[in-house]
């Protein structure tokens, strides 16, 4: 009995940290570059609604999945040309993105199935496991069998941006462009052109976050559904010192706060649902209380650069 409670807690901890991940990367290669990203909840909106669109038009959920990356991509460009060429205020901007795409979804609602709320259950779903050779182990095989696509997916992308920003020339390039541009310029780095790739790949890593929520979890898009993973992501981000690895252990740290959420609430713990809900909202503002003034991220980020500037 206690082996499957923590099978099943161990299990929870992971889908539900999924999605936080994918945002919290998001972020890394965003940040690193010196783009701050506060639209991770507005993209991770659009990836949500735009993949179970897409998965009802086609049929297929894996084409919603790259509807919903796509769009995320699309998404994270406006947030780009205001931060990078109009040299807007990042946090406004992506506060702004946030706003619309909350707003833009329940229009799109009404617009395309006359509802509002959710929309009508997605005729495909990616909610099983892949690897289906797994399930044969004993013990650790009702583990794999609740995994999803995406938890591979999630964690393959840790070691990709592990490697990618810190054992290759190009993520040199990146972290110096987010620590010092005007350095990074004068020995060739085209420090508008990193801020681009970074805040564009950044945006398809949000949008996939944003389909495991609809396509990957319950099949639909419901207004509210994102819930402030966005801002938990940014978090867990903080909480990791903007390395992939740190950042997947403070992911895994939120993703077991909720899980024990649901874990209280099934095993009829005698109090509120709301109180329980607020588990990993408190949990949140505990860790930011304890890390504040000693999470420094990239010197640059948040600060537009400008060519001209002497």
């Amino acid at each position: 009995m206690t082996t499957a409670i923590f099978i099943s807690l161990l299990t929870s901890a992971i889908r539900l940290a999924t999605p936080l991940l994918l945002a919290a990367l998001a972020g890394v290669y965003s940040e690193r570059s010196g783009v701050v990203n506060i639209a991770l909840e507005g993209i991770m909106i659009a990836g949500a609604f735009f993949s179970i669109w897409f998965t009802h038009l086609t049929g297929s959920a894996w084409i919603g999945v790259g509807a919903g990356i796509v769009f995320g991509v699309f998404t994270s460009a406006i947030l780009a040309a205001i931060a990078i060429n109009l040299k807007g205020n990042q946090v406004i901007a992506g506060t702004a993105i946030n706003l619309l795409m909350t707003a833009l979804t329940a229009f799109l609602l009404e617009i395309i199935w006359h509802r509002s709320g959710s929309t009508p259950t997605a005729p495909a779903m990616l909610t099983t496991n892949p690897l289906k050779f797994l399930e044969g182990i004993p013990l650790l095989g009702t583990f794999f069998k609740q995994l999803t696509p995406f938890v591979y997916m999630a964690f393959i992308m840790v070691f990709v941006a592990y490697f990618t920003l810190w054992k290759t020339p190009w993520g040199l390039h990146v972290r110096a462009v987010g620590e010092h541009p005007r350095a990074a310029e004068t020995v060739g780095i085209d420090v508008y052109k990193t801020r681009w790739v970074c805040v564009l790949i950044s945006g398809a890593l949000a949008g996939l976050a944003g389909a495991t929520l609809s396509v990957g979890t319950v099949g639909l898009f419901r207004e509210g559904m994102v819930a402030g993973k966005g801002f938990i992501a940014l978090a867990a981000l903080v909480f990791g010192k903007w390395h992939p690895v740190k950042t997947m252990l403070a992911c895994l740290f939120f993703g077991l706060c909720s899980a024990a959420n649901i874990l209280a609430q099934s095993f009829g713990v005698n109090a509120p649902t709301e109180f329980l809900a607020m588990i990993p909202y408190i949990a949140t503002i505990l860790v930011l209380i304890g890390i504040v003034g000693k999470a420094q991220g990239p010197k640059a980020s948040g600060e537009p650069y400008e060519k001209d500037e002497k």
